[in-house]
This record gives C-alpha cells, sequence and structure tokens, in this order.
C-alpha cells in the first residue's frame, strides 16, 4: 500500500466514524460510490474537509440549501475555500478565522458573501469594504438552525449582485 493509499484509507476511516450515511461504499482505493442524495459530492470536496470532517454536514447543509434556492451554481473547491459562481464568484465556503479561538466553537464553517451594501446584523462576524459600494460579509455557522432564511436571503442577494456586475 503507498503512503498516499495509507493517508486516504485513514481520512476514509475517520469518515465512516463521524458521518456514516455519508459514504455507501469504498472500494480499497480512491473511488466512492455515494448514495443518490450525495452524487454531486465529489472527492475534491471529501479532501477540503478532510482535516475537520465534523464540518461536512454543515457544508452539505448549506449547499443543498443554496442548490434548492438558487436553482444551479457553479462549485470549484480549491485549497483553503469552496467557491459558488454564476457569472462570478458570489459566495464562499472556507474555515477563515473571523473570530478569536476562544470564541470559536470547536465545528464551523464560514459563509462569506459579496453585496452593494453593508449588512448590519449580529449575525455578521466581519464585514469590510474593498472597493467603493462592494462589502465583504463574513458569517460563522456552527449549528444547522444557522442556515435559515435570513443567511439565504443574502446569499440569494448576493447571487443577484455578482450576476449584474459587468465583466
Amino acid at each position: 500500500m503507498s503512503y498516499f493509499e495509507l493517508i486516504l484509507s485513514k481520512f476514509i476511516q475517520g469518515l465512516f466514524k463521524i458521518y456514516p450515511r455519508f459514504i455507501q461504499a469504498y472500494d480499497g482505493y480512491n473511488i466512492f460510490k455515494f448514495r443518490k442524495e450525495c452524487q454531486k459530492m465529489t472527492q475534491d470536496t471529501l479532501l477540503f474537509f478532510n482535516s475537520r470532517p465534523q464540518a461536512l454536514p454543515l457544508y452539505e447543509c448549506f449547499e443543498q440549501k443554496l442548490l434548492s434556492e438558487l436553482g444551479s451554481a457553479n462549485i470549484k473547491v480549491q485549497k483553503t475555500q469552496i467557491a459558488f459562481s454564476n457569472k462570478h464568484y458570489f459566495t464562499f465556503v472556507s474555515f477563515l478565522p473571523v473570530r478569536k479561538a476562544k470564541e470559536r466553537p470547536e465545528t464551523y464553517i464560514v459563509i462569506t458573501f459579496g453585496l452593494g451594501r453593508r449588512v448590519e446584523s449580529p449575525r455578521i462576524d466581519a464585514a469590510v469594504e474593498p472597493y467603493p459600494n462592494r462589502w465583504t460579509h463574513h458569517v460563522l455557522i456552527s449549528d444547522p438552525d444557522e442556515i435559515n432564511e435570513e443567511l439565504m436571503g443574502w446569499v440569494k442577494e448576493a447571487a443577484a449582485f455578482s450576476d449584474a456586475k459587468r465583466r
């Protein structure tokens, strides 16, 4: 067994313990057979959550709600974030440390989105204006119940804002 296969098998064993319904079968290498409701999840997404597999159910919940409310979006898994786009990127999922370590829950994801205005809400952990009238907001999510109508409203607004940008 190669070093890569050994690391991958340890990762898979960890997923079975933490999230047993997610993976239906694993053939011993790097081929996953997903249950029907999880077919859109890719190996890249699983590897993104390698260091924090407990956060995978939060991401899965967010992705399902986003796709059900927007209909479709392009998903790009990168080294430090998962990006959602239409014409342009409009929201991101990451582990950005938007709070001090003492104030962060053990399991969390950070949803980042851009709007043409600043949102005033206690749920917003950070908001910056990198360009005039373009605000980037960060929301820390530690429970699936926090992925609610308010958050999805901001994400839908971010998708519309992104779609309206000129190239």
